[in-house]
């Protein structure tokens, strides 16, 4: 048996076969990667469609896969979507994509099985199954890098909400001003993630600058859009004092809103990602002293915060990951 996953993001595309070790279960032991074909994401929706379904014939044609051993195919895209009727609403990093039926697309031509989940999500079963989430029920995995978004595994299964938009957690407001993500100042996707970062950086080495001040990252005010989080990232681990206390506020919010989803959810493990599994020593210190004072001792006594397990195979595993619990959710029914 094997499995075909095929991820849509705004930057690239990439289409990956997944061969389970666990015919029976594939969500209970690894999928061996097989084979991958990627390619930068194109401004025209048809076309990049187009190429998808020559890069899924391509790669069952010269890894010699029969379509009738591939009982699922999983499709990974950012929201907002339908995951039910298997539509692409209108993501804002895929320009043009708007409601686009992309299981029906690729059910009609390759007659095989498919199903639509957001990245976060798809991100939240891929952990679950094979990285840090393993054995566990209740858990939350986030995503800390571009943005801030979560995928959420309650009692064992996947939580999707009435439209597919459960766990959109950057989109809280966890200051009244701040830096500005998912459309809201103040959010904790503007606090918390590699654009966030960077907005912070930008004011803090500004007010530095204007006071005559030396900034050992950012030389001049010319400097100042160049900024992002891994520069202020490699600055705080070389010892910047304020490149560290750029990192300082980002992981006190950050432990506001941990601290929100441990009372709220009582989950037995939160995973996060990305900046945060890069960044841990630089972030976690600050989030954890919020924890321990905001939280429900009872909550917070019975859940780990841990970084994400499976570091840059998140990727592959994805899709595939979606395709494996779609076929055992199909067994289960």
């Amino acid at each position: 048996m094997y499995l075909v996953g095929i991820d849509i993001g705004g930057t690239k595309c990439a289409v990956v076969l997944g061969k389970p070790r666990n015919i029976i279960d594939p969500t209970k032991d690894e999928i061996d990667i097989i084979d991958k074909i990627k390619f930068l994401t194109m401004s025209d929706v048809n076309k990049v469609i187009e190429k998808l379904i020559l890069s899924v014939e391509e790669i069952l044609n010269r890894n010699n896969i029969n379509k009738k051993d591939i009982p699922m195919m999983g499709i990974n895209c950012g929201g907002p979507l339908n995951s039910k009727e298997g539509i692409i609403i209108a993501p804002p990093n895929l320009l043009g994509w708007v409601n686009i039926p992309i299981v029906k697309i690729f059910e009609e031509k390759f007659n095989i099985k498919c199903k639509l989940q957001n990245d976060a999500k798809a991100g939240a079963l891929a952990e679950w199954f094979y990285g840090a989430g393993k054995g566990y029920s209740n858990l939350m995995f986030i995503t800390f890098g571009t943005g801030f978004g979560s995928g959420l595994i309650l009692d064992n299964k996947l939580y999707l909400g009435t439209n597919d938009m459960a766990g959109e957690v950057g989109h809280l407001r966890i200051a009244e001003h701040g830096p500005v993500g998912f459309g809201k100042e103040g959010s904790l996707e503007g606090y918390c993630s590699g654009g966030g970062i960077a907005q912070l950086a930008k004011i803090k080495v500004l007010e530095k600058l204007q006071l005559g001040e030396n900034v050992s990252f950012c030389k001049s005010i010319d400097e100042l859009e160049g900024l992002n989080a891994k520069i202020v990232g490699d600055a705080a681990e070389a010892g910047d004092e304020l490149a560290i206390e750029i990192y300082k506020i980002s992981g006190t919010y950050l432990g506001k809103g941990l601290s929100l989803f441990i009372d709220i959810l009582n989950p037995q493990v939160i995973i996060i990602g990305s900046i945060f599994a890069r960044s841990h020593n630089l972030l976690w210190p600050h989030a954890k002293k919020i924890i321990e004072k905001e939280t429900i001792s009872y909550a917070r006594k019975v859940c780990k915060v841990v970084k994400a397990g499976l570091g840059e195979r998140i990727g592959d595993l994805e899709a595939l990951s979606i395709a494996a619990y779609e076929l055992m959710e199909g067994k289960r029914k």
